[in-house]
C-alpha cells in the first residue's frame, strides 16, 4: 500500500499524535494550540483531512495513526529522489554529501548499513 502524502504543517501534527497515540481528539486539539498555536477548528480540519487520506483514525474520539513516521519519512525521501534526482540515489547521495562533513562515527554507521543491505537484512 502506498503512503498518503503528508504535507509540512499535517508533518507537523503528526509528529505530536506519534508521540501521543492514542490519544483524544480533545487532548490533540490543546497540545496543538500549545505547540502550534493552531485553533481548535484547524486541528479538527486537520483530522478529518488526514483520516479521509488514510494518514489516521478517529474512532470514538480517540485518534491513532495509521501511518508509522519511518513510512512518511521514506516516502518523502523517495518522492524527491524521483522528483529532483530522476530517479538516482546516487545522485541523490552525490548531492547530500556534497557540502557535509561526517565524522568517523557517522560513516561507519552508513557502511554498516550498506553491509546490512548487501546480506539482505
Amino acid at each position: 500500500m502506498e503512503t498518503p502524502k503528508v504535507f509540512e504543517s499535517e508533518y507537523r501534527f503528526c509528529l505530536i499524535l506519534w508521540e501521543h497515540e492514542p490519544i483524544k481528539s480533545s487532548e490533540l486539539v490543546r497540545l496543538c494550540s500549545e505547540q502550534l498555536g493552531w485553533k481548535p477548528t484547524t486541528t479538527y480540519t486537520v483530522i478529518k483531512r488526514l483520516s479521509e487520506r488514510g494518514v489516521l483514525k478517529n474512532e470514538n474520539t480517540v485518534v491513532t495513526a495509521l501511518v508509522t513516521k519511518d513510512d512518511v519519512q521514506a516516502a518523502e525521501i523517495d518522492e524527491l529522489v524521483e522528483k529532483k534526482f530522476e530517479g538516482s540515489l546516487p545522485a541523490f547521495i552525490a548531492a547530500f554529501t556534497k557540502h557535509r562533513r561526517f565524522s568517523q562515527r557517522d560513516i561507519d554507521e552508513m557502511q554498516r548499513m550498506i553491509d546490512r543491505y548487501r546480506r539482505g537484512e
